[in-house]
């Protein structure tokens, strides 16, 4: 396509992400209070894998012409531990298990392609062999961090529908992220591994999507949250009442809380720590001026 290596459905995908990422920031802009800049940066390096992947190797590229792999792979290597990040984020998970926090993994992730990718391939001279030398490793590591990662947030039994739903497209961002290692030793089959990798991409933007429809749904129920910065920015208050914009994680505890349900089954609710719910509900109470637990449900509990 245009002379290049493209294939028409990468060329697809990568004005698909590009129109999503511009719809974001526009978004973003309008709506202080929902930040996406993480998704943003998401969106950005998708649209990078998808042009580095697509348009090379190019015959008249500058250079060796391993620097095109190291180029694609780099941007692809980047992608895939952004991905994780960003659902370590969403779980607010910080090690799952074996040390794998971010830096570990992308230094994992980083070692093995240079031990058993470019250093076979300058042995060897031989792209297919440094290929599957690197990539099969990388798959089994993958398809391990699937189970761990399922295991972490799997519960069939929580009976709110949206984390439920958030769920399983989580899973399917992760699976996508296990499958490219297969999908590269297969071959250059460009409509094949740029929709496997894009579905995560669009699982991820569908979990946003559906926050924000969430959000909209439960508006009423934290509309006196809401309203109190318009409140304090208009009226000139006796005492200083600390308040900032809550962040999304923070909404999601806080409507947890308005339902009157305590820490530890948010913690099971949301898969994360007590301790960490604690800590969310610490930072909700301090932007909306008030003490403890007790005042926030008197202040902005719906009356019944």
């Amino acid at each position: 396509m245009f002379g290049t290596s493209i294939h028409w459905t990468t060329f697809f995908y990568l004005l698909t992400d590009t129109v999503i990422v511009l719809l974001t920031f526009y978004f973003s802009r309008r709506n202080t209070r929902s930040s996406l800049r993480r998704f943003l940066y998401l969106g950005i390096l998708f649209i990078a894998y998808n042009a580095t992947g697509g348009f090379l190797p190019v015959s008249n590229f500058p250079g060796p012409f391993i620097l095109q792999y190291i180029i694609t792979y780099g941007v692809a290597i980047a992608l895939c531990v952004y991905i994780v990040y960003y659902l370590y984020k969403e779980y607010d998970i910080v090690v799952l298990k074996f040390n794998s926090s971010i830096r570990n993994l992308a230094l994992l992730a980083s070692g093995s392609y240079v031990v058993l990718f470019l250093m076979p391939y300058f042995l060897t001279d031989s792209l297919d062999a440094s290929r599957f030398l690197f990539t099969i490793p990388i798959s089994v590591l993958a398809f391990i961090f699937l189970i761990i990662f399922y295991r972490r947030i799997s519960n069939p039994s929580n009976p709110n529908a949206f984390i439920l739903r958030r769920n399983k497209l989580s899973m399917v961002s992760v699976a996508s992220i296990a499958l490219l290692p297969i999908c590269t030793v297969i071959g250059d089959y460009q409509w094949i591994t740029f929709t496997v990798m894009n579905l995560a991409f669009f699982a991820i933007t569908a979990i946003e999507v559906d926050r924000y429809l969430y959000f909209l749904e439960n508006n009423t129920r934290m509309y006196e949250v809401f309203a109190l910065k318009k409140k304090q920015r208009e009226e000139s208050l006796e005492r200083k009442i600390i308040y900032e914009d809550l962040t999304r994680r923070e909404i999601e505890v806080a409507l947890s809380i308005l339902s009157n349900l305590s820490y530890k089954n948010i913690a099971k609710d949301l898969f994360i720590a007590e301790s960490t719910v604690s800590k969310h509900a610490s930072n909700i109470f301090k932007k909306t001026g008030v003490k403890n637990r007790r005042e926030f449900l008197k202040r902005f509990r719906k009356k019944r």
